[in-house]
């Protein structure tokens, strides 16, 4: 019997194992298999009072333990948008050493949530709803949306980004100005491909028009260091909001908040 590992990046927050244990919890139920909920780093940091009492699980140690507990068939179901170098990289150089280490098995790999060229069409649906809910909520009519994600040095990440944002500016139409902007990059101009931050994004619309409103798309799995209640989201945009009283912004909710996403993730397996 195969044992299988919804992976996440993993953060120092509860709410983001909390949730990656929800998405876990939905899925096995969906496929009628255990699915064994671990982060890649981080979330060991979390107390685990703050998790019901029960510890975060980090994939090395938790690697190491089924081999060396006689698994030899693993599947890695990934909840990443894209091909980070922890699918490329380190998932790799982990299974060899604990290969070298234990003995040979077998690792399975899934793919990612939007694979490229063929991306992931429900994702776009998962967004458009999430953005629905956020402009019904707020009671305004959508015209400005950015498309905000966390960032990264990879081209063949950005391209997913970019890909979800051509399918969901045609799913919203030629009414809606659609943009896109990220949390983290690296200064110059090497990675202008990976967009403009977050903040400078928002300070440049408000510049442009101080009263149409914003609605930010969430391109984020779960609540952490950025997205989330207390993040740095938040926190950009109330600053922003400090500075153009008359502007609103209007937060969507998360794609793995959104049921849609356990469709996803079975049909992967």
């Amino acid at each position: 019997m195969r044992s299988i590992l919804l992976v996440d990046n993993g953060s120092s927050r509860p709410d983001s194992t909390l949730n990656l244990r929800r998405i876990a919890a939905r899925l096995a139920e969906r496929v009628g298999e255990p699915i064994r909920p671990v982060s890649l780093l981080h979330a060991d940091r979390v107390a685990p009072e703050h998790l019901a009492g029960q510890p975060a699980e980090i994939l090395a140690p938790t690697l190491r333990h089924l081999v060396s507990a006689g698994e030899r068939e693993l599947v890695i179901l990934p909840l990443f948008f894209g091909p980070s170098r922890a699918l490329t990289q380190f998932v790799p150089e982990l299974a060899a050493e604990v290969a070298a280490e234990l003995g040979h098995f077998q690792l399975e790999t899934t793919p990612e949530l939007c694979p490229l060229p063929a991306g992931e069409p429900r994702l776009i649906e998962i967004l458009a709803d999430n953005l629905t809910a956020a402009a019904t909520k707020a009671a305004i009519t959508p015209k400005r949306v950015v498309l905000v994600d966390h960032g990264s040095p990879i081209p063949e990440v950005t391209a997913v980004r970019r890909w979800l944002a051509g399918g969901l500016a045609e799913r919203l139409g030629a009414a809606v100005r659609l943009e896109e902007a990220v949390m983290e990059r690296r200064p110059g101009p090497d990675y202008d491909f990976n967009g403009p931050l977050l903040e400078d994004s928002l300070t440049r619309l408000a510049e442009e028009d101080g009263t149409t409103p914003i609605l930010l798309s969430m391109l984020f799995l779960s609540a952490g260091r950025h997205a989330g209640a207390g993040g740095d989201i938040a926190r950009i945009c109330a600053g922003v909001a400090a500075r153009f009283p008359r502007l609103r912004i209007a937060v969507a909710p998360l794609v793995g908040e959104h049921p849609g996403l356990i469709g996803i993730l079975a049909s992967r397996l």
